[in-house]
């Protein structure tokens, strides 16, 4: 199978898909540090502007994780319209000129609640007058083998196959008991709103600005020397994190621009995953579904096929994946430095002047490691 990546990013898409044999023949992307990564670990050629691009060779398979700068909730909220997520128009143009086989979106769940739903009902809308059959999905990264959490919806569309069959033919169900954890991530740049908490794993990495200024989350590390007990992963390990190898991105020197980077890929085995159901669909799960009533609330799973729309009770757990390392074991294996002093006393002061649940150990590690950067 042959595939076309728009919005290639540092090919998230494509790295997953080529483990199933899908090879890419064409990237588009536009943003310079991204096709410098693109063009130093893929063969294909790599083309800029979508705006401009013309038509798409003939392929099976095109993906798009076009912008969700427009959908996000800490981007503009602008929808599907905005300048940059509006672009998703471009991919629906080329598309239809070349009907490949299979279609794949990826973007944030927001898309799902922001305006009403009105993002993804313009996407599905389309999608629908065009005669293309649609399937999405509420996805975690963390089921995926990954020490991170991350909430993506996929989406799925064909004009001759049933999308179902990719999308829902996995189902691993509810997560695991509860288990103690040696290593607890957090948002350091939050602590008024939200912690972005995450036991075992990190909260989802962020893109951060095209100005190369960096935000990785932030990781308390119990039982650890004061110095070590709140750090922030290297770029290595935030690159192993998404599912990338470590130095995937060293072909851009400014470590901020890295960041974006990876904060932007689409998660390699989320790909991969869906990689191997494009080359070999199979039954959807035997869950509960029903009817999908025209304004109701966008459910996490849902599909339009042979003129149904149902919603679907799957879960965001496709696969029941065991992780090869700990988060402090990819700290350990990959690197963190510690976090800087202004950056834990700018938290420390928001979370504690906020109505926020944290515990008491985390309150104290925060002011052991300031006192740490005091003394040291």
């Amino acid at each position: 199978m042959r595939a076309v990546g728009l919005f290639s990013g540092i090919g998230g898409f494509e790295l997953g898909l080529s483990r199933s044999g899908i090879s890419t023949t064409l990237l588009c992307e536009n943003w310079g540090p991204a096709v410098t990564v693109l063009a130093s670990k893929f063969d294909a050629e790599v083309v800029g502007d979508i705006t401009t691009l013309q038509c798409l060779p003939a392929a099976d398979v095109v993906t798009a994780g076009f912008p969700c700068t427009d959908l996000s909730q800490v981007g503009r909220k602008a929808g599907i319209d905005g300048n940059e997520s509006g672009l998703v128009k471009h991919v629906f143009r080329l598309v239809e000129a070349t009907s490949p086989k299979w279609l794949v979106l990826e973007n944030v769940p927001n898309m799902l609640t922001l305006h009403g739903g009105a993002p993804m009902r313009a996407v599905t809308d389309w999608l629908q007058d065009h005669r293309w059959n649609w399937a999405y999905r509420v996805v975690d990264s963390r089921y995926f083998g990954v020490r991170q959490r991350r909430r993506r919806v996929l989406l799925v569309a064909s004009k001759t196959e049933d999308p179902r069959t990719v999308l829902f033919s996995d189902d691993a169900g509810s997560s695991d008991l509860p288990r103690s954890h040696h290593a607890y991530g957090f948002y350091w740049t939050e602590g008024n709103r939200g912690l972005g908490w995450g036991e075992g794993v990190t909260p989802t990495l962020k893109g951060g600005s095209k100005l190369g200024i960096a935000s990785p989350p932030a990781v308390w590390r119990p039982g650890e020397q004061p110095g070590a007990a709140i750090v922030r992963p290297s770029i290595n390990a935030g690159e192993r994190l998404q599912g990338f190898r470590a130095g995937w991105t060293s072909a851009v020197s400014k470590e901020g621009i890295r960041w974006k980077l990876v904060g932007n890929a689409v998660t390699v085995p989320v790909a991969a995953w869906i990689g191997r159901r494009l080359v070999n669909p199979a039954q959807p799960a035997e869950v509960q579904r029903r009817a999908l009533v025209q304004g109701e609330r966008w459910p996490v799973a849902a599909s339009w096929f042979d003129g149904r729309h149902e919603a679907w009770n799957l879960s965001e757990r496709p696969l029941r994946l065991k992780h090869a390392l700990t988060l402090s074991g990819v700290l350990d294996q990959h690197g963190s430095v510690p976090l800087s002093f202004s950056a834990t006393a700018g938290f420390t002061k928001r979370l504690e002047a906020s109505t926020l649940r944290r515990r008491d150990d985390f309150v104290q590690a925060l002011h052991e490691h300031m006192n740490f950067h005091t003394l040291n």
